[in-house]
Protein backbone atom coordinates (compact mmCIF):
# COMPACT_ATOMS: atom_id res chain seq x y z
CA UNK A 1 0.00 0.00 0.00
CA UNK A 2 1.32 3.43 -0.95
CA UNK A 3 2.17 5.85 1.86
CA UNK A 4 0.62 9.25 1.10
CA UNK A 5 1.99 11.02 4.18
CA UNK A 6 5.08 10.17 6.22
CA UNK A 7 6.04 12.21 9.29
CA UNK A 8 9.34 11.15 10.87
CA UNK A 9 10.86 12.49 14.12
CA UNK A 10 9.15 15.87 13.73
CA UNK A 11 9.51 18.44 16.52
CA UNK A 12 8.60 22.11 16.92
CA UNK A 13 9.93 24.51 19.56
CA UNK A 14 8.64 28.01 20.22
CA UNK A 15 11.49 29.57 22.22
CA UNK A 16 11.79 27.14 25.15
CA UNK A 17 8.34 25.56 24.69
CA UNK A 18 8.35 22.17 22.93
CA UNK A 19 4.95 22.10 21.19
CA UNK A 20 5.54 18.92 19.17
CA UNK A 21 8.02 16.39 20.50
CA UNK A 22 9.57 13.80 18.17
CA UNK A 23 6.36 12.64 16.43
CA UNK A 24 6.43 9.89 13.77
CA UNK A 25 3.61 8.26 11.78
CA UNK A 26 2.64 7.10 8.29
CA UNK A 27 -0.75 7.40 6.59
CA UNK A 28 -1.60 4.95 3.84
CA UNK A 29 -3.34 6.06 0.66
CA UNK A 30 -7.12 6.40 1.02
CA UNK A 31 -7.17 6.14 4.82
CA UNK A 32 -8.98 8.36 7.32
CA UNK A 33 -6.35 9.20 9.97
CA UNK A 34 -7.28 11.29 13.02
CA UNK A 35 -5.13 13.03 15.61
CA UNK A 36 -7.07 13.20 18.88
CA UNK A 37 -6.04 15.19 21.90
CA UNK A 38 -6.98 17.94 24.37
CA UNK A 39 -6.59 21.64 23.61
CA UNK A 40 -2.96 22.72 23.67
CA UNK A 41 -1.52 19.25 23.02
CA UNK A 42 0.19 20.30 19.75
CA UNK A 43 -2.16 18.80 17.16
CA UNK A 44 -2.88 22.06 15.28
CA UNK A 45 0.84 22.90 15.22
CA UNK A 46 1.50 19.47 13.72
CA UNK A 47 -1.19 19.98 11.07
CA UNK A 48 0.21 23.40 10.18
CA UNK A 49 3.65 21.86 9.69
CA UNK A 50 2.18 19.27 7.30
CA UNK A 51 0.38 22.07 5.42
CA UNK A 52 3.55 24.18 5.23
CA UNK A 53 2.40 27.17 7.31
CA UNK A 54 4.89 26.34 10.09
CA UNK A 55 8.41 24.99 9.62
CA UNK A 56 9.49 22.12 11.91
CA UNK A 57 12.43 22.57 14.24
CA UNK A 58 13.53 19.06 13.29
CA UNK A 59 12.42 15.97 11.40
CA UNK A 60 11.12 15.13 7.93
CA UNK A 61 7.66 15.42 6.35
CA UNK A 62 7.17 13.50 3.09
CA UNK A 63 4.15 13.38 0.78
CA UNK A 64 4.26 10.40 -1.59
CA UNK A 65 7.97 10.07 -0.92
CA UNK A 66 8.85 13.71 -1.64
CA UNK A 67 10.42 15.77 1.15
CA UNK A 68 8.23 18.80 1.90
CA UNK A 69 10.66 20.68 4.15
CA UNK A 70 11.18 24.16 2.71
CA UNK A 71 8.36 23.83 0.15
CA UNK A 72 5.73 26.63 0.56
CA UNK A 73 2.06 25.77 1.25
CA UNK A 74 0.84 26.61 -2.26
CA UNK A 75 3.35 24.18 -3.77
CA UNK A 76 2.34 21.22 -1.57
CA UNK A 77 -0.22 18.62 -2.76
CA UNK A 78 -2.39 19.21 0.32
CA UNK A 79 -5.41 21.35 1.17
CA UNK A 80 -6.52 22.49 4.60
CA UNK A 81 -10.10 22.97 5.87
CA UNK A 82 -10.54 25.02 9.05
CA UNK A 83 -13.42 25.10 11.54
CA UNK A 84 -14.48 28.41 9.98
CA UNK A 85 -14.97 27.36 6.38
CA UNK A 86 -13.99 30.73 4.81
CA UNK A 87 -16.43 30.39 1.90
CA UNK A 88 -16.93 33.56 -0.13
CA UNK A 89 -20.49 34.76 0.64
CA UNK A 90 -20.71 37.01 -2.44
CA UNK A 91 -20.00 34.07 -4.78
CA UNK A 92 -22.22 31.20 -5.87
CA UNK A 93 -21.41 27.62 -4.88
CA UNK A 94 -19.88 26.96 -8.31
CA UNK A 95 -17.76 30.13 -8.13
CA UNK A 96 -16.49 29.14 -4.67
CA UNK A 97 -15.44 25.72 -5.94
CA UNK A 98 -13.94 27.12 -9.15
CA UNK A 99 -11.82 29.73 -7.36
CA UNK A 100 -8.70 27.57 -6.90
CA UNK A 101 -8.91 26.21 -10.46
CA UNK A 102 -9.09 29.77 -11.83
CA UNK A 103 -6.03 30.72 -9.81
CA UNK A 104 -4.23 27.82 -11.47
CA UNK A 105 -5.15 29.23 -14.86
CA UNK A 106 -7.24 26.29 -16.07
CA UNK A 107 -9.54 26.70 -19.07
CA UNK A 108 -13.17 27.71 -18.48
CA UNK A 109 -14.67 24.59 -20.07
CA UNK A 110 -12.42 22.33 -18.00
CA UNK A 111 -13.31 24.22 -14.82
CA UNK A 112 -17.05 23.85 -15.53
CA UNK A 113 -16.69 20.09 -16.06
CA UNK A 114 -14.68 19.64 -12.85
CA UNK A 115 -17.10 21.74 -10.77
CA UNK A 116 -20.11 19.77 -12.03
CA UNK A 117 -18.34 16.49 -11.33
CA UNK A 118 -17.24 17.35 -7.80
CA UNK A 119 -20.72 18.64 -6.86
CA UNK A 120 -22.10 15.22 -7.79
CA UNK A 121 -19.38 13.45 -5.82
CA UNK A 122 -20.19 15.39 -2.65
CA UNK A 123 -23.94 14.91 -3.05
CA UNK A 124 -24.84 18.44 -4.19
CA UNK A 125 -25.79 18.08 -7.88
CA UNK A 126 -27.53 21.17 -9.25
CA UNK A 127 -26.39 23.41 -6.36
CA UNK A 128 -23.88 25.39 -8.45
CA UNK A 129 -25.98 28.56 -8.82
CA UNK A 130 -27.05 28.76 -5.18
CA UNK A 131 -25.52 31.35 -2.86
CA UNK A 132 -23.62 30.19 0.21
CA UNK A 133 -26.16 31.74 2.59
CA UNK A 134 -28.92 29.62 1.04
CA UNK A 135 -27.22 26.45 2.24
CA UNK A 136 -27.49 24.59 5.54
CA UNK A 137 -24.43 24.18 7.74
CA UNK A 138 -23.92 20.63 6.49
CA UNK A 139 -24.20 21.72 2.86
CA UNK A 140 -21.67 24.50 3.42
CA UNK A 141 -19.35 21.89 4.91
CA UNK A 142 -19.61 19.82 1.74
CA UNK A 143 -18.96 22.86 -0.47
CA UNK A 144 -15.78 23.59 1.52
CA UNK A 145 -14.66 19.99 1.04
CA UNK A 146 -15.57 20.10 -2.68
CA UNK A 147 -13.52 23.31 -3.10
CA UNK A 148 -10.49 21.43 -1.79
CA UNK A 149 -11.12 18.08 -3.51
CA UNK A 150 -11.56 19.68 -6.95
CA UNK A 151 -7.84 20.59 -6.76
CA UNK A 152 -7.07 16.86 -6.45
CA UNK A 153 -4.88 17.01 -3.33
CA UNK A 154 -2.91 13.95 -2.23
CA UNK A 155 -3.92 14.64 1.38
CA UNK A 156 -6.86 16.65 2.72
CA UNK A 157 -6.17 18.18 6.15
CA UNK A 158 -9.15 19.01 8.38
CA UNK A 159 -8.75 21.20 11.48
CA UNK A 160 -11.79 20.52 13.72
CA UNK A 161 -14.19 21.28 10.84
CA UNK A 162 -17.33 20.21 12.73
CA UNK A 163 -16.64 22.30 15.82
CA UNK A 164 -18.88 25.21 14.81
CA UNK A 165 -21.93 23.01 14.07
CA UNK A 166 -24.76 22.31 16.49
CA UNK A 167 -24.82 18.90 18.18
CA UNK A 168 -27.44 17.22 15.99
CA UNK A 169 -25.81 18.38 12.75
CA UNK A 170 -22.39 17.37 14.07
CA UNK A 171 -23.64 13.84 14.71
CA UNK A 172 -25.10 13.70 11.21
CA UNK A 173 -21.95 15.12 9.60
CA UNK A 174 -19.71 12.54 11.29
CA UNK A 175 -21.44 9.81 9.33
CA UNK A 176 -21.62 11.91 6.14
CA UNK A 177 -17.95 12.87 6.28
CA UNK A 178 -16.82 9.25 6.64
CA UNK A 179 -19.12 8.15 3.80
CA UNK A 180 -17.80 10.97 1.62
CA UNK A 181 -14.19 10.07 2.34
CA UNK A 182 -14.82 6.43 1.40
CA UNK A 183 -16.60 7.52 -1.77
CA UNK A 184 -13.93 9.96 -3.02
CA UNK A 185 -11.00 7.85 -1.80
CA UNK A 186 -8.83 10.84 -0.80
CA UNK A 187 -6.53 10.49 2.21
CA UNK A 188 -7.92 12.51 5.14
CA UNK A 189 -5.87 13.71 8.12
CA UNK A 190 -8.32 15.05 10.71
CA UNK A 191 -7.63 16.71 14.04
CA UNK A 192 -10.14 16.91 16.86
CA UNK A 193 -10.52 17.02 20.63
CA UNK A 194 -13.82 15.11 20.31
CA UNK A 195 -13.22 11.40 20.87
CA UNK A 196 -16.57 10.45 19.33
CA UNK A 197 -15.62 12.12 16.03
CA UNK A 198 -12.29 10.31 15.96
CA UNK A 199 -13.68 6.89 16.88
CA UNK A 200 -16.66 7.00 14.48
CA UNK A 201 -14.86 8.24 11.38
CA UNK A 202 -11.29 7.00 11.49
CA UNK A 203 -9.40 3.99 10.21
CA UNK A 204 -6.57 4.89 12.61
CA UNK A 205 -6.31 7.36 15.47
CA UNK A 206 -3.25 8.88 17.12
CA UNK A 207 -3.90 10.03 20.69
CA UNK A 208 -1.72 13.07 21.45
CA UNK A 209 -0.81 14.66 24.78
CA UNK A 210 1.82 17.28 25.64
CA UNK A 211 3.35 17.21 22.17
CA UNK A 212 3.77 13.42 21.93
CA UNK A 213 1.77 10.52 20.54
CA UNK A 214 0.63 8.22 23.35
CA UNK A 215 -0.77 5.52 21.04
CA UNK A 216 -1.56 5.03 17.34
CA UNK A 217 -4.14 2.33 16.76
CA UNK A 218 -7.56 1.41 15.41
CA UNK A 219 -10.52 2.97 17.25
CA UNK A 220 -11.44 -0.48 18.59
CA UNK A 221 -7.98 -1.10 20.06
CA UNK A 222 -7.74 2.38 21.56
CA UNK A 223 -10.99 1.76 23.38
CA UNK A 224 -10.47 -1.87 24.38
CA UNK A 225 -6.67 -2.07 24.78
CA UNK A 226 -5.33 1.34 25.85
CA UNK A 227 -1.55 1.31 26.24
CA UNK A 228 -1.18 4.21 28.69
CA UNK A 229 -3.20 5.67 31.57
CA UNK A 230 -3.80 8.85 29.53
CA UNK A 231 -5.38 6.90 26.66
CA UNK A 232 -7.51 4.90 29.13
CA UNK A 233 -8.83 8.12 30.67
CA UNK A 234 -9.16 10.22 27.51
CA UNK A 235 -10.78 7.70 25.15
CA UNK A 236 -14.25 6.83 26.40
CA UNK A 237 -15.38 6.91 30.00
CA UNK A 238 -13.58 4.96 32.69
CA UNK A 239 -13.88 4.38 36.40
CA UNK A 240 -10.50 4.59 38.12
CA UNK A 241 -8.98 3.34 41.37
CA UNK A 242 -5.53 3.72 42.86
CA UNK A 243 -4.06 0.77 44.71
CA UNK A 244 -1.22 -1.72 45.00
CA UNK A 245 -0.57 -5.29 44.00
CA UNK A 246 -0.78 -7.68 46.95
CA UNK A 247 -0.41 -10.96 45.06
CA UNK A 248 0.54 -12.11 41.55
CA UNK A 249 0.04 -15.44 39.81
CA UNK A 250 0.42 -16.52 36.19
CA UNK A 251 -3.23 -15.76 35.48
CA UNK A 252 -4.34 -13.03 37.91
CA UNK A 253 -3.15 -10.03 39.88
CA UNK A 254 -4.80 -9.22 43.20
CA UNK A 255 -5.08 -5.50 43.89
CA UNK A 256 -6.00 -3.74 47.11
CA UNK A 257 -7.39 -0.29 46.37
CA UNK A 258 -6.71 2.74 48.56
CA UNK A 259 -10.26 2.32 49.91
CA UNK A 260 -9.70 -1.30 50.94
CA UNK A 261 -11.43 -3.14 48.06
CA UNK A 262 -9.79 -6.39 46.97
CA UNK A 263 -10.08 -6.93 43.20
CA UNK A 264 -8.82 -9.69 40.92
CA UNK A 265 -7.55 -8.58 37.50
CA UNK A 266 -6.42 -10.86 34.69
CA UNK A 267 -2.62 -11.16 34.70
CA UNK A 268 -0.76 -8.06 33.57
CA UNK A 269 2.92 -8.34 32.71
CA UNK A 270 5.40 -6.62 34.98
CA UNK A 271 3.23 -6.07 38.06
CA UNK A 272 4.96 -7.81 40.98
CA UNK A 273 3.68 -7.51 44.58
CA UNK A 274 3.80 -4.02 46.15
CA UNK A 275 3.64 -2.27 42.78
CA UNK A 276 1.56 0.93 42.99
CA UNK A 277 -1.04 0.78 40.22
CA UNK A 278 -3.92 2.61 38.58
CA UNK A 279 -6.92 0.43 37.75
CA UNK A 280 -9.43 1.37 35.04
CA UNK A 281 -12.86 -0.13 34.38
CA UNK A 282 -15.40 0.82 31.69
CA UNK A 283 -18.96 1.66 32.88
CA UNK A 284 -20.42 -1.01 30.58
CA UNK A 285 -18.16 -3.69 32.13
CA UNK A 286 -19.98 -3.45 35.48
CA UNK A 287 -22.88 -5.88 35.84
CA UNK A 288 -25.90 -4.85 37.92
CA UNK A 289 -27.12 -7.58 40.30
CA UNK A 290 -25.14 -10.32 38.54
CA UNK A 291 -26.42 -13.89 38.67
CA UNK A 292 -25.08 -15.99 41.60
CA UNK A 293 -23.63 -18.61 39.24
CA UNK A 294 -21.13 -16.06 37.90
CA UNK A 295 -18.59 -17.10 40.48
CA UNK A 296 -15.40 -15.32 39.34
CA UNK A 297 -16.68 -11.74 39.50
CA UNK A 298 -15.34 -8.96 41.70
CA UNK A 299 -18.48 -8.16 43.69
CA UNK A 300 -19.31 -5.21 45.94
CA UNK A 301 -22.31 -3.13 46.97
CA UNK A 302 -23.05 0.41 45.85
CA UNK A 303 -25.56 3.10 46.74
CA UNK A 304 -27.34 4.84 43.85
CA UNK A 305 -26.73 8.61 43.91
CA UNK A 306 -28.43 9.52 40.64
CA UNK A 307 -30.02 8.04 37.53
CA UNK A 308 -28.60 9.78 34.45
CA UNK A 309 -31.18 9.27 31.72
CA UNK A 310 -29.81 9.64 28.17
CA UNK A 311 -31.78 7.15 26.10
CA UNK A 312 -29.53 4.31 24.99
CA UNK A 313 -26.62 5.90 26.90
CA UNK A 314 -28.36 6.02 30.29
CA UNK A 315 -26.18 5.38 33.34
CA UNK A 316 -26.23 5.10 37.09
CA UNK A 317 -24.06 7.37 39.23
CA UNK A 318 -23.21 5.35 42.36
CA UNK A 319 -20.69 5.11 45.16
CA UNK A 320 -19.50 2.01 47.00
CA UNK A 321 -21.09 1.57 50.40
CA UNK A 322 -17.57 1.63 51.88
CA UNK A 323 -16.44 4.96 50.33
CA UNK A 324 -17.55 8.19 48.67
CA UNK A 325 -15.87 7.40 45.32
CA UNK A 326 -18.23 8.13 42.43
CA UNK A 327 -18.60 5.39 39.81
CA UNK A 328 -20.52 5.29 36.53
CA UNK A 329 -22.42 2.16 35.52
CA UNK A 330 -23.98 1.82 32.07
CA UNK A 331 -27.60 0.70 32.00
CA UNK A 332 -27.79 -2.12 29.42
CA UNK A 333 -30.65 -2.00 26.92
CA UNK A 334 -31.34 -5.74 26.97
CA UNK A 335 -32.51 -5.73 30.62
CA UNK A 336 -34.99 -3.55 32.46
CA UNK A 337 -33.75 -1.78 35.59
CA UNK A 338 -36.68 0.62 35.94
CA UNK A 339 -37.19 -0.49 39.52
CA UNK A 340 -33.86 1.01 40.69
CA UNK A 341 -34.26 4.23 42.67
CA UNK A 342 -31.95 6.82 44.18
CA UNK A 343 -30.52 5.65 47.55
CA UNK A 344 -31.09 1.96 46.68
CA UNK A 345 -28.29 -0.41 47.69
CA UNK A 346 -27.40 -2.63 44.72
CA UNK A 347 -24.86 -5.42 44.30
CA UNK A 348 -22.60 -5.05 41.25
CA UNK A 349 -19.77 -7.11 39.82
CA UNK A 350 -17.17 -7.18 37.08
CA UNK A 351 -15.02 -9.84 35.46
CA UNK A 352 -11.24 -9.85 36.08
CA UNK A 353 -10.63 -9.64 32.31
CA UNK A 354 -12.46 -6.29 32.15
CA UNK A 355 -10.02 -4.35 34.34
CA UNK A 356 -6.92 -2.67 32.93
CA UNK A 357 -3.94 -1.93 35.18
CA UNK A 358 -0.94 0.35 34.77
CA UNK A 359 1.97 0.88 37.16
CA UNK A 360 1.83 4.37 38.64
Amino acid sequence: MQIDLSVQDVSKKFDEFLAVNDVSFDVEQGKFFSILGPSGCGKTTLLRMIAGFTEPTGGVIEIRGKNMIGIPPNKRPVNLIFQHLALFPMMSVAQNIAFGLQRRGERRAEISTKVTGILERVGLPGFGEKKVDQLSGGQQQRVAIARCLVLDPTVLLLDEPLGALDLKLREQMKVELKSLQVQVGTTFVYITHDQSEALVMSDYVAVMDKGRFEQIDTPQNLYNIPRTPFVAQFVGENNAWAGRVVRSTETTVTIETDEGNIFQVSATDGLPPNTEVSLFLRPEAILIQPAPELADLNRFSVEVKSILFDGANSRLLVHPTTSDRELLIALPQNRQFDYIRVKDIVEVGWAPASGICFPK
